[in-house]
């Protein structure tokens, strides 16, 4: 019986397992199937962690992580998670391999997705020219013109990364302001060869068998504009991975939002005793490193709590 189960190895999952091995509960599993670190591991660029200064990566960011955590006693499973469910005060965790682990309490932090915009060929060339990742696929355009979708801090981050390796970078965004930072906001609109496709949408990306050859945009009185580009990149916003939660008659352990999002109290805890969300999946995330781990490490002083209330 594990005292705390961890679902997911990104800012918030790393800081809960630091937090409850160094906390005092001995037994402290965290599950995640691939390498630890989390979405941010893709970001080119770090600015805003405090302490943190000069260029630095989120993979540089986030390596020192899993050797803290694991110095305390933290286990790494590297397994998927396919279902947490509950019986009695006791939770198991449905592991990709048929086993079933049982767990005291759980702490999920299995994050989001990057959403697709929905415009015509985005699916169809998805991996063949379209993309939501510039720090995996960049390299590939070196040279060439691209074009990015979206207007928020992701977006304006990876068209700054995108100019300095590609030729020329057109930003779609559907209005004529961003939703970003004014000094990332700033150095768009100063960088030379990123051209502000503003008030417009994507309407169709099109392309042959080798992959996409341009996009068409919508501008706010109607007017298509072909833009030639070899690769387009699309940062509109993030789905939330909550099918962990998702239990087999469709209903879920605990409540979510109309958007999908864990409704969780100051302290992290959702409707379901024993269990806390944190960081991207939950409601109002700001979407952070620094506020994911500040909600891993709210969570585990919680479990801690809860687990030595329950077996003492």
């Amino acid at each position: 019986m594990l005292d705390c189960a961890i679902i997911g190895g990104g800012p918030a999952g790393l800081t809960a397992g630091l937090y409850t091995t160094r906390g005092g509960l001995e037994n402290v599993v965290m599950y995640e199937k691939g390498m630890p670190g989390g979405q941010i591991t893709n970001s080119s660029e770090i600015e805003n962690y405090p302490g943190v200064t000069g260029e630095i990566t989120g993979m540089d960011l986030m390596q020192p992580w899993p050797e803290q955590c694991q110095k305390f006693g933290l286990k790494h499973d590297m397994v998927e998670v396919i279902r947490v469910s509950k019986d009695g005060d006791v939770f198991k965790i449905h592991r990709g391999d048929g086993e079933v682990d049982e767990a005291h309490s759980v702490i999920i932090g299995t994050g989001s997705r990057p959403r697709l915009a929905g415009y015509k060929g985005e699916s169809e060339f998805f991996g063949k020219g379209v993309s939501t990742c510039a720090t995996c696929d960049g390299f590939f355009y070196k040279g060439k013109d691209v074009a990015v979708i979206g207007g928020g801090d992701t977006a304006l981050e990876e068209a700054l990364y995108l100019a300095k390796i590609c030729n020329k970078v057109y930003l779609v965004h559907r209005r004529d302001t961003f939703r970003s930072a004014p000094n990332t906001v700033d150095r768009v609109k100063n960088t030379e060869n990123i051209e502000l496709v503003l008030n417009s949408s994507p309407e169709e990306v099109y392309g042959d068998a080798m992959g996409v050859t341009g996009l068409k945009v919508k501008n706010a009185n109607g007017e298509i504009r072909d833009i030639e580009v070899p690769g387009v990149f699309t940062f509109v916003g993030n789905d939330v991975n909550n099918q962990t939660l998702k239990q087999e008659d469709g209903s879920f352990l605990c409540d979510l939002n109309d958007q999908g999002q864990v409704i969780v109290d100051i302290s992290m805890k959702t409707s379901c005793e024993g269990l806390w969300a944190t960081g991207d999946m939950r409601i109002a995330a700001p979407k952070q490193v620094i506020s994911a781990a500040g909600d891993g490490a709210v969570a585990a002083l919680q479990a801690i709590s809860y687990v030595d209330e329950k077996l003492n």
